[in-house]
């Protein structure tokens, strides 16, 4: 049976389609879209249009940018030498916020994954390759814990160990306020042999 008319139907059936939004959450934001001034939501829808119609990948790290390159590449106090790889822009994002990392980024956009069929040519690795033609001394690889990262992490690491230039992986472990007993086996072995000197 329908609840609510065929415009408000149909607005909480697109937003449904958005990741990390059930039915209750998209009714929830579609009538608060109902309630707010039409000018806020023609700003709003406005955005949304303007945003996927400009913004692009950037032309040498492939991250999200309305720029030919993103703020972090054209950034000429930044160490282009220094490539972390990553596999997507939210991850870029978080390394940044830490305000520590001064090299640039290379977005893979996704991970190797056989099980769901994605593999080395549906990432971005020949970008990266062709990027590492030029002047670069280290590829940090941050791609996440899972199979799929790891599986990602060996697969670039295998392919650029020939060309010389020297191949990190970022540490993981145990996580601030963490409780070690309920951290896995995996994880706390990564954090006994990423140890540091106090």
């Amino acid at each position: 049976m329908e609840y609510y008319s065929g415009h408000i139907s149909k607005l909480i059936e697109e937003l449904t389609g958005l990741p990390g939004i059930g039915a209750k959450s998209a009714q929830r934001l579609a009538f608060h879209l109902l309630n707010m001034p039409v000018e806020r939501v023609e700003k709003l829808a406005e955005t949304v249009v303007s945003a996927r119609k400009n913004v692009r990948y950037c032309a040498q790290c492939l991250t999200l940018t309305d720029d030919e390159l993103c703020p972090v590449c054209k950034n000429g106090k930044r160490d282009h030498r220094q490539i972390m790889v990553v596999e997507n822009p939210r991850d870029l994002a978080a390394y940044e916020k830490t305000g520590k990392y001064e090299g640039v980024y290379h977005v893979l956009h996704g991970a190797i994954s056989p099980m769901l069929g994605i593999g080395p040519n549906d990432i971005r690795l020949k970008e990266l390759m062709q990027r590492l033609q030029a002047d670069v001394d280290e590829v940090i690889i941050a791609t996440n814990s899972s199979l799929e990262g790891e599986t990602t992490a060996m697969y670039i690491s295998k392919l650029i160990k020939p060309t010389g230039i020297r191949v990190t992986r970022i540490a993981s472990g145990v996580p601030v306020g963490g409780d070690l007993e309920y951290i896995d086996e995996v994880t706390l072995l990564r954090a006994l042999e990423g140890r540091t000197d106090l």
